[in-house]
């Protein structure tokens, strides 16, 4: 994301330390969680937005300096989840449920170093901004992931070992004009379309803040057959920050701006039949928040949850500052997919 943003953002957002339960991983990492009870007043259960009901959400906390800037998440099954860091991680991590259905706690939390192709750490912070994540799906079983990064701009997958990923980076070819912008405002979101999806299989790479010259964010989507440039219209000081599809095909994407002292969010709904090359996509508002109802919004995933219905998670970048959060949001479609 732009650095530079979170300098205008009110020290008013101080961390809220959290004190719950703890899950240990590998390393003796820990990770501490404490319950997120209320969103824009409504308690677990209520709606909030359009078409949207309150789960309940996660404070997570560590004494573990490596945990922190989660930038970008999927969804492995129906529990497990990978985010990527700011700083060349992979952060992995299943969730689990109350009685309720309510987030209760992170297990077998774990960090893992990303590799370049070589095999080896990535060599310098230029190198490690990892924005987004998807998961790869080949015959129903998910075999990598597809990650995105800003400031070195590229895409690349890692093979998956079970819920973690694994091994040297294979980087994928994108279009020069993505692969030749060098800031921190080039690729932030990356999605891969589902079966029900018009472009099944396909990625879609969203930037953050690159322009077309009609003022849209540029978009490229890479496909077999659905291969090309589409753009995304945002509006204010809002900028995309992640996108995930539902399974019908619909398109998820999660924004971020800046409101008074402190961050704001939007969530969009974009159909499936504008989400090909050479749409400009437009979307129907689900949700709008901001105040300490939230924070830096960065990461977002759909999955199945429990009794089957529909969940969109949303979680935040922290950027290693000690006055920011990092916080998980959880809510249900109604509607369903």
């Amino acid at each position: 994301m732009n650095r530079g943003a979170l300098r205008a953002v009110s020290l008013a957002a101080l961390a809220v330390a959290g004190i719950g339960s703890t899950s240990e991983a590998t390393e003796d990492f820990v990770v501490r969680t404490s319950p997120l009870t209320y969103f824009a007043g409504r308690t677990p259960g209520e709606a909030v937005g359009d078409g949207l009901i309150w789960r309940g959400g996660l404070n997570l906390t560590s004494d573990n300096d490596r945990f922190g800037g989660l930038s970008g998440l999927s969804f492995v099954d129906t529990s497990a989840m990978i985010f990527v860091s700011d700083r060349g991680q992979f952060f992995t991590a299943r969730i689990a449920y109350d009685e309720s259905g309510r987030p209760a706690e992170l297990l077998d939390t774990a960090l893992t170093t990303m590799e370049n192709s070589n095999g080896e750490p990535l060599p310098r912070q230029y190198s490690r901004d990892a924005e987004s994540v998807d998961v790869v799906v080949r015959e129903g079983t998910p075999v990598a992931v597809r990650v995105g990064f800003e400031h070195l701009t590229r895409a690349a997958d890692f093979d998956l070992d079970g819920m973690s990923p694994a091994g040297a980076a294979r980087n994928i070819a994108i279009p020069e004009w993505l692969s030749s912008a060098r800031s921190n405002e080039t690729l932030e979101s990356l999605c891969i379309a589902p079966p029900a999806s018009p472009v099944a299989g396909s990625t879609l790479m969203l930037s953050e803040n690159l322009r077309t010259n009609g003022g849209q964010v540029r978009a490229w989507m890479m496909g077999v057959r659905d291969r090309g440039d589409l753009a995304y219209e945002t509006s204010g000081n809002m900028v995309p920050t992640d996108c995930a599809f539902l399974p019908d095909g619909d398109l998820l994407v999660l924004e971020r701006g800046l409101g008074f002292l402190s961050f704001a969010m939007r969530l969009v709904r974009i159909p499936a039949d504008l989400v090909r090359p050479g749409a400009v996509m437009r979307g129907a508002v689900l949700l709008e928040a901001g105040g300490g109802d939230i924070d830096n919004m960065e990461a977002l995933g759909v999955h199945v949850g429990p009794d089957g219905e529909t969940r969109v998670t949303i979680a935040s970048d922290d950027n290693f500052n000690d006055w920011q959060r990092t916080i998980l949001l959880e809510f249900a479609l109604v509607d369903g997919p």
